[in-house]
């Protein structure tokens, strides 16, 4: 018998705004209500919000507008909406708290294997992140490579099999989606210099410290992809209240 795949957060998050819009509640064409209102009135976190409301994109029931809000596409909502947004990949949000967790670890098993060639190796990564920042281009590969040496580093192949996977999460469609509406240049700097702090504390063989910089980089790369997602599609909501409150 084929097992069935626990429902995530944010598809339930989804199937709710489906059933809303089905019902007449928001109609096609019609912008959604504020971030903040919505999250209150489906009784669920921002960050979960933010998600469903990704998933929701790629699925086309809405469309997410720079500068404007997210509005109801005109599109047949029967009864396979719901399950569109069943094949979007793990939460972003828990992946990145995932990694936390291991990689804090694994930065502690790294500290006390760390050898001179590999503190150069990894300052290298570092290195190559700025350039192709600074050029205009995507640093991901190198990003990884950084995530990647550490783990090997550390010596257990089993972490570092986990390393791997779960940093290749961030190429399932709900996680590119998100990086899609997060990342630019200010984002990438910001995990340089995350990425500088962790190499400063493995070249001190500073176990907890490089343990609390690792975990300090991804809880602040969750941030940046949870809290950032709708920013701009949201500042219109920003400028109105700012108006109001003259």
């Amino acid at each position: 018998m084929k097992s069935i795949e626990p429902k995530r957060l944010y598809q339930s998050v989804a199937s709710q705004i489906i059933k809303l819009i089905k019902e007449g509640e928001f109609p096609p064409g019609e912008r959604l209500p504020a971030e903040r209102e919505l999250a209150i009135k489906l009784g669920v976190s921002r960050p979960s919000l933010r998600e469903a409301l990704i998933a929701l994109e790629i699925g086309g029931q809405v469309e997410i507008r720079v500068g404007s809000g997210v509005y109801v596409r005109a599109a047949n909502f029967d009864e396979h909406s719901a399950a569109a947004v069943s094949a979007l990949g793990d939460s972003p949000s828990e992946l990145m708290q995932a990694r936390a967790a291991i990689e804090g670890s694994v930065a502690v098993l790294a500290t006390a294997r760390m050898t001179a060639a590999m503190l150069d190796r990894i300052r290298r990564t570092i290195d190559r992140m700025r350039q192709l920042a600074v050029a205009g281009k995507s640093p991901v590969e190198a990003d990884r490579q950084f995530h990647m040496l550490i783990a090997e580093a550390s010596g257990n192949s089993v972490l570092r099999r986990f390393v791997g996977q779960l940093f290749d999460s961030r190429h399932d469609p709900i996680a590119a989606a998100m990086r899609d509406h997060t990342e630019s240049p200010e984002t990438w700097g910001a995990a340089i210099r995350e990425h500088e702090d962790i190499w400063r504390a493995l070249r001190a063989a500073d176990p907890i410290a490089a343990q609390a910089a690792m975990r300090a980089h991804l809880k602040a790369s969750e941030e940046r992809w949870t809290n950032g997602t709708l920013k701009e599609a949201s500042s219109h909501e920003s400028r109105r209240a700012s108006e109001f409150s003259r």
